[in-house]
């Protein structure tokens, strides 16, 4: 990879064979946890200039129809966040000059709150080309980043690093788009009708392809009778912003059925993809195999989505169960192959799939491997209930260098094509009632306890003799099962993020609070010893959009689950009022919330249930006067004791744990509302 300063240029044909498609990423750490941004792309012509709003890409329009820009949103890494970006440069328009990438903050933070502030440039297969870092931000709200530009038939990258005070607004107007003014009150019904009027002759089209593809080799199973889709079933999605961006009527799903027509509970609806008649982990991963690619291939919202990370073009999609392919004397067999047609050329991905906790396997992933680099295929797509880890690799496999053509290594948990599945269906809509149907069906097929489809469900062999190594206290702070410990852990938090951010429509991420430059190994290893001085695992959680951080503790020693968040005194000009103020808010939180006041003072603060303090506010006060700060509050239940993720497990535990928290207090808090109206 190379690294380029301020200003610098470099073309990325010279970088790499393969960037007809290139993933851009930006990330960044915040040592608070709260750091935050939002990326923005603009297409400009010669000129500088947007045509219009579908030039212009940020969290509220997140793709372009062609398929030549979508925003993948944002991932955890080691250090922070990594914001990325999809750019298929065969799509672009032959009169956009530049692509300009930027990010901008609100709430009162500036890029100068973050470190490791940074853009990298990826190929199709993954391998990062370069890097720019930006070392000399302040106060600014808006920042451009970098810059893909075109030179006669190439693409070359600047890095830019220019800076705003005034926040997205300044960096739009240079670019000639305006924000839309968007009043505090409600307009009206004259004003409603103008402003609805002026949105539909300018609102960007939303990223769905049509549904006009042909039904692919990889078929559903066969079934009995189905329920057919109803379009009465269908509702509009519900926008972030005030005004629709999109033009496009978007399906959503109701999250409660309609009533049921059985006779009584023991009927059940027939489903499209039945999971009863499973017996064998092999006829599991046939079946989640075949079931998951041909509803990529018939809903090309979720295709594109599952795919575009990975370098794949927007274009016709089809996919294949069960190939033939030749490999020494013994054909090879991948579970799928994905093929994606643009303009005449192809994109080919093999497909690897375990269900019900199996573990990949590196020899047969390096079949694979070499099986595409010979073929000329992009990648090879791992699909598992394991839940990749920044800096750890799912499997080890070894990549020729001699060879000229790269193929990308990629990894999917079932976890997260559930949450994919679910933000689509739920939140964000699809083209069409029957695709929003077949997603129904697909989230519901993952669910079943049959599929085998359920996401990270196991803390590994380590598990056991850790916990007894706590609870007997012989556990060493350089035992390597520790380790092992450690990273399950993260993988269920991640996990636990996808699901709560899947029922809430917006990313949850976990908190990193690492400096640039940190080691995932050494962090790792510092948690397992904390884990083996202290008896407990911890983790936070922020959901994308607020500053609220929750954070979650399981205490081996005593068996407990702790979710709690810190939120600020309410503004009030005496202490008691912003007590009751806050006891008000949570009138509807269980009676056996745990709230602590949090104080300048050098002692704890007073504390006690919701069910003492509701009569008597006044216990919240510090007896010495110190001044309240604000107020932690917390949720303690108890820890399953069994590795896996039955109705006793651990895993299952901390997953109600969070959602429970979240529902009962959180919610009623207001920490979770939308960016509605936001702007920088």
């Amino acid at each position: 990879m190379q690294e380029i300063s301020k200003g610098a240029n470099v073309s990325l044909t010279a970088l790499s064979e393969d960037v007809g498609a290139v993933v851009v990423s930006l990330g960044w750490s915040s040592a608070s946890g709260a750091g935050d941004a939002d990326v923005s792309v603009l297409l400009v012509d010669e000129n500088g200039k947007v045509r219009d709003e579908n030039d212009f890409y940020f969290y509220n329009h997140t793709a372009a129809a062609d398929g030549s820009v979508q925003l993948l949103g944002k991932t955890p890494t080691d250090n922070g966040d990594e914001d990325r970006i999809s750019v298929d440069l065969t799509a672009v328009r032959a009169d956009v000059a530049r692509i300009v990438i930027a990010a901008s903050q609100y709430g009162g933070t500036c890029f100068g709150d973050l470190d490791d502030l940074r853009m990298t440039v990826a190929d199709r297969s993954g391998e990062q080309l370069v890097r720019f870092s930006i070392e000399d931000a302040g106060v600014e709200t808006a920042f451009i980043f970098g810059e893909l530009y075109r030179r006669g038939e190439e693409w070359k990258f600047r890095a830019v690093g220019q800076g705003y005070e005034t926040g997205l607004t300044g960096l739009t107007n240079d670019f000639g788009h305006a924000l839309p003014e968007e009043p505090d009150e409600p307009a009206s019904p004259e004003e409603a009708a103008e402003a609805g009027s002026a949105a539909a002759a300018t609102a960007p089209v939303a990223a769905a392809q049509a549904s006009d593809i042909a039904s692919a080799p990889a078929a559903a199973l066969p079934v009995g009778e189905v329920v057919a889709p109803a379009a009465a079933d269908a509702v509009p999605a519900q926008t972030r912003g005030r005004t629709p961006r999109s033009t496009k009527k978007k399906i959503t799903l109701p999250r409660v059925p309609r009533t049921s027509l059985a006779e009584n509970d023991s009927w059940r609806p027939a489903r499209l993809f039945p999971v009863p008649s499973l017996k064998s982990d092999g006829e599991r991963e046939v079946r989640a195999t075949s079931v998951l690619l041909s509803v990529m291939a018939q809903v090309p919202e979720l295709g594109r989505r599952l795919t575009a990370g990975f370098g794949a073009p927007a274009g016709r999609m089809e996919t294949f169960t069960e190939v033939s392919l030749p490999h020494g004397d013994t054909p090879r067999r991948p579970d799928g192959v994905i093929r994606v047609e643009r303009a005449g050329k192809l994109w080919t991905a093999l497909v690897e799939t375990k269900t019900n906790g199996n573990p990949l396997k590196a020899e047969q992933v390096q079949q694979y491997m070499d099986i595409a680099a010979r073929r000329g295929y992009e990648a090879v797509i791992t699909l598992s209930n394991d839940v990749a880890l920044e800096g750890a690799a799912m499997v080890d496999v070894k990549i020729d260098g001699r060879r000229k053509h790269k193929v990308g290594l990629w990894h999917l948990s079932w976890a997260e094509v559930a949450h994919q599945a679910q933000m689509l269906i739920r939140h964000e809509g699809v083209g069409h009632a029957a695709h929003a149907w077949l997603l129904q069906e697909l989230l519901e097929y993952l669910q079943h306890d049959n599929s085998g489809c359920h996401g990270f469900q196991n803390m590994g062999p380590a598990w056991v003799p850790v916990r007894k190594g706590i609870e007997d206290e012989t556990l060493g702070s350089d035992d390597p099962r520790a380790v092992e410990v450690v990273g399950s852990w993260e993988r269920l938090i991640r996990q636990v993020c996808l699901r709560l951010g899947g029922e809430l429509g917006q990313k949850a991420l976990p908190v990193q609070r690492a400096r640039k430059g940190s080691d995932p190994g050494a962090r790792r290893a510092a948690a397992a010893a904390r884990l083996a001085a202290e008896g407990r695992l911890s983790a936070e959680l922020r959901i994308d959009g607020t500053s609220v951080v929750i954070a979650v503790s399981a205490d081996l020693r005593t068996a407990k689950v702790r979710t709690s968040v810190e939120v600020p005194a309410p503004a009030a000009a005496y202490p008691l009022v912003g007590a009751k103020r806050l006891l008000k808010l949570l009138a509807e939180a269980p009676a056996d919330l745990h709230v602590e006041t949090l104080t300048d003072g050098e002692g704890p603060g007073p504390r006690g249930t919701l069910e003492r303090l509701r009569p008597e506010p006044g216990d919240l006060l510090p007896r010495d006067g110190a001044a309240v700060t604000g107020y932690r509050l917390s949720l303690i239940k108890g820890m399953g004791s069994t590795r896996g993720n039955t109705e006793s497990g651990f895993i299952r535990s901390v997953d109600d744990a969070v959602a429970r928290f979240h529902q009962a207090v959180v919610a009623h808090l207001g920490a979770t509302e939308g960016r509605t109206g936001r702007r920088g």
